[in-house]
């Protein structure tokens, strides 16, 4: 009898956006692995030794590659099996999806944390934050005003990339997030909240004990909202 191979593993922590991404790509792929969930504060020399960069996520492949950035992992599961075409949006191509990303990534994950750890700057530079901030959801709304996705008529890379990270803004202050003129950001954000896919990449997992084996994460292919 052949034994089946390994899982991928893939390291993650539940909260982290950027682990959101890659659950969220390998769940709607169907693509099982093992979950390796860690905690931030005492990473396992497993982690260190697949990526001594030291965050998550880190998926390793059954053939001993390692992937170490969260829309690398998205890449790679989605140019296996991609059910609701994320890479072939409506509108754009992907070099569009990959800038905006590319965007998101830097300015406004820079604003993103000075308003989530305002005591860590200064009060200049929480200003700027803020007003960096407000620019960049206001452009994501009207982008998403034609079609309720940012390219075209259906969930893309794009959307799902980046709605990690405006769900960390909203969570900021819920308050003053529904007070926002954002109509459109506000339901394509609540939608993905209440979907299918959201709950199951959000479902909670014990925290790995090294020298275990983690819990399978493994879904059949779930549509996007």
């Amino acid at each position: 009898m052949t034994l089946s191979p390994a899982l991928p593993v893939l390291y993650s922590f539940r909260r982290c956006p950027y682990a959101m991404r890659a659950r969220l790509a390998l769940a709607h792929a169907g693509q099982a692995c093992e979950l390796r969930e860690i905690n931030l504060r005492a990473k396992p020399q497993e982690l260190l030794q697949a990526s001594p960069k030291g965050t998550v996520p880190v998926l390793v492949l059954q053939d001993g590659r390692v992937i170490e950035q969260s829309l690398d992992i998205m890449l790679h599961a989605l140019r296996t099996n991609d059910p609701d075409g994320w890479l072939a949006p409506t509108q754009g191509t992907l070099g569009d999806m990959l800038a905006l990303i590319g965007r998101n990534d830097g300015f406004f994950k820079q604003a993103l944390d000075r308003c989530k750890y305002p005591e860590r700057y200064t009060a200049e530079e929480v200003n700027q934050a803020q007003t960096d901030a407000i620019t960049w959801l206001a452009a994501l709304d009207e982008q998403l005003a034609d079609s309720g996705y940012l390219f075209g008529l259906n969930p893309s890379l794009a959307d799902m990339a980046l709605r990690p990270f405006v769900r960390q803004f909203a969570r900021i202050d819920e308050a003053q997030w529904a007070e926002q003129p954002w109509p459109h950001l506000q339901d394509w954000l609540q939608r993905w909240i209440d979907s299918a896919l959201f709950a199951e990449i959000m479902e909670t997992y014990p925290g790995w004990i090294p020298g275990t084996k983690g819990p399978t994460f493994s879904t059949d292919s779930i549509e996007s909202a």
